[in-house]
């Protein structure tokens, strides 16, 4: 008996000296934390993270993946520990749920605060910030107030237009776009139009659209809108506050006039989270008031719920008009968009 006394204490107290299974409190309840796989800068994400966890006492995980988060958790499988991922753009948000590695959910508060055009029909993904591709021109020698992504196509821009590679995701989805509304035969013409007016060949960020307008190289181009606020703010330095000053921002519509071509950040719940629960809560979170007030404060970008508070910089733009087309129709036409721009040489 005694033998059999000293074996059970032997064993509990090897037991007591080993972690706890991933997940679980030393009652069995799952534990209080959540495990997010993020493209996303850390400094904009951290603040928002910060938040969740003063607000829920839930412990944020973050694991900051450049490249290949979609490759990482398909790799890791069942074994992943993921719960969340979050993406820069739709079109990696998308390319998860194509390949099967997020889950659908229904969440009323997802479902109310993201418009229906900015997220999975499903419930795979949801937007959580916007970026409007806007036009910039030159406050000295443009004129115009108003003007339609195709009319970067009219002869009278000849050789005074500058864009980034034509091959660049923010292009490529503008691309996606016009062939959603247009079909692909008017793309084709329409992207030809705009590469006979470029002023140089195309390359570098958007930013450099603003310091080659400053210095003269051309008087148009394309630009995301938060990189507006990024160089009027300073946070660049004073060389960027003077290109950012340089230009005036037009928020330009199509032909249709139904609105302006918007780009996301945003996220979903991984397909075998071990913390469902918690991710949902976090996604949830990041819809709300607090954390739409902290994309717009740190990165100058739209909020997508309505009524959010948006950045004095980036609301002295004026007001933004989302084109209604859906994003996953919009990212079906990304393929076919790439082969475009090869096709008449825009970056040649």
């Amino acid at each position: 008996m005694r033998f059999i006394r000293d074996w059970r204490h032997a064993v509990s107290v090897l037991l007591v000296g080993l972690p706890l299974a991933a997940g679980l409190t030393p009652t069995g309840a799952a534990a209080a934390e959540v495990n997010v796989y993020t493209t996303r800068e850390p400094g904009l994400i951290k603040p928002l993270f910060e938040a969740f966890t003063k607000q829920t006492g839930i412990e944020v995980r973050a694991t900051f993946v450049q490249q290949g988060l979609a490759e990482r958790v398909a790799a890791e499988g069942r074994n992943s520990p993921a719960d969340l991922l979050t993406e820069a753009d739709y079109g990696s948000l998308i390319n998860l749920a194509e390949r099967g590695l997020i889950q659908k959910i229904d969440s009323p508060i997802l479902n109310t605060a993201v418009p229906a055009a900015l997220r999975d029909p499903d419930g795979g993904w949801y937007a959580l910030s916007m970026r409007a591709r806007a036009i910039w021109v030159s406050k000295d020698r443009v004129s115009d107030q108003t003007l339609t992504y195709e009319g970067l196509a009219d002869p009278r821009w000849k050789g005074r237009v500058c864009t980034r590679a034509g091959q660049h995701p923010y292009n490529i989805g503008l691309i996606s776009r016009m062939m959603v509304k247009t079909g692909a035969e008017a793309t084709g013409k329409w992207l030809a139009g705009v590469r006979a007016n470029l002023g140089r060949k195309p390359g570098g960020g958007d930013r450099d659209v603003a310091r080659d307008i400053l210095a003269g190289i051309c008087d148009i181009g394309i630009g995301n809108s938060y990189y507006v606020g990024l160089m009027r703010s300073g946070k660049g330095g004073k060389n960027q506050e003077s290109w950012g000053n340089a230009i005036r921002v037009i928020l330009p519509t199509f032909a249709d006039d139904k609105g302006s071509h918007v780009d996301v950040s945003g996220a979903a719940v991984a397909r075998f989270a071990p913390n469902k629960d918690n991710a949902v809560k976090l996604l949830e979170f990041m819809v709300g008031d607090e954390a739409q007030k902290i994309y717009a404060e740190i990165d100058y970008e739209y909020p997508v719920k309505e009524g959010a508070k948006i950045d004095p910089l980036i609301a002295a733009l004026g007001k933004l008009k989302i084109d209604p087309e859906p994003l996953t129709a919009v990212a079906a036409r990304r393929k076919e968009a790439s082969q475009l721009v090869d096709k008449i040489g825009y970056d040649n």
